[in-house]
């Protein structure tokens, strides 16, 4: 018999709505890479990066992305033992609603493909104009 996905839905819907403010050992971070076993190297806005475990109503019903935010709770630095510094207790999936929020860190920002300015794509081929050419 399967496993009742309550579990899975009440994560999924509190992580969807950003709350309206922060406590002062809260900030988000943006996903550098998973350390496996839960563990996840987060990078700070002030760029310090940091290892943060995932809480435990999150294990095994929501997966993180590289590149993905989530909301930590850094413990206080009396608390720390080894090298995990905090816990990420929201995951943020609508991005949009967590970028309205004046919490939202300058540093993040919005990394647009459609950009024909940059320098990626200097000495790349043109597109040809007609594909039948032979």
């Amino acid at each position: 018999m399967g496993r009742p996905k309550r579990n899975v839905l009440a994560a999924a819907e509190s992580s969807m709505t950003p709350p309206d403010e922060l406590n002062e050992s809260q900030s988000l971070a943006r996903v550098v890479k998973a350390e496996g076993n839960n563990l996840y190297s987060c990078s700070l806005p002030d760029k310090r990066a940091v290892i943060v475990e995932l809480a435990e109503r999150f294990r095994n019903t929501i997966w993180i992305k590289r590149g993905g935010y989530a909301l930590i709770d850094l413990y206080p630095i009396k608390e720390v033992k080894g090298r995990v510094e905090g816990e990420i207790v929201n995951v943020v999936r609508d991005e949009r609603e967590w970028r309205k929020q004046k919490y939202w860190p300058k540093e993040f920002v919005r990394v647009t493909d459609d950009d024909d300015d940059d320098e990626s794509n200097v000495g790349k081929m043109p597109p040809s104009d007609s594909e039948d050419e032979e």
